[in-house]
């Protein structure tokens, strides 16, 4: 199993969207201690999916990460573990050893379960998770909305119903 780290000056990469490079690392007890450095394009979350599926590699740990670039990578296959932090030194053993559930990885804010959490207001991703309960100002509801839109103005004669004909005007 192959993991690839966002990386950005020895640390995760706090946005995934923008990070340039990733750290690649095996599971395989054979495999080299060393992570391979595999540079990302800087194009559409289609390209960097397509570094990371060339790569072989089954999870993606990465710092913030945008619904778009996440949905992308997760129809390729690949897990991704969002709203980590902190040195790619310590993190790599931490996922050799299945301890990347520590708090002390997690970036600030985003909860237990991998930022994953949904809180009210909106947890990691910024939405509630599910139809939001009544009252709280989100959710699908079914008012006027507060935009005005493009309205159109209408000519002043078209406002106005006809009025009935009267017979002196047939």
């Amino acid at each position: 199993m192959k993991a690839a780290f966002a990386i950005w000056e020895g640390r995760i990469a706090p946005v995934f969207d923008v990070a340039r490079r990733v750290a690649v690392v095996d599971l395989e007890p054979a495999s080299d201690p060393e992570p391979e450095i595999v540079a990302l394009p800087d194009d559409l979350p289609a390209a960097k999916a397509g570094v990371l599926v060339a790569h072989k590699v089954d999870v993606l740990v990465c710092g913030a990460v945008s619904r778009s670039m996440h949905d992308v990578i997760a129809a390729c296959g690949i897990e991704v573990r969002p709203f980590m932090g902190g040195d790619v030194a310590e993190l790599i053993p931490a996922w050799r050893d299945g301890r990347l559930d520590q708090e002390r990885f997690r970036l600030p804010g985003c909860g237990r379960g991998f930022g994953r959490t949904r809180r009210r207001g909106g947890g990691c991703f910024g939405r509630a998770a599910g139809p939001a309960p009544a009252g709280t100002g989100r959710g699908p509801g079914m008012g006027p909305g507060r935009g005005g839109g493009r309205r159109r103005r209408r000519r002043a004669d078209a406002r106005r119903p006809a009025s009935p004909k009267t017979t002196d005007e047939l």
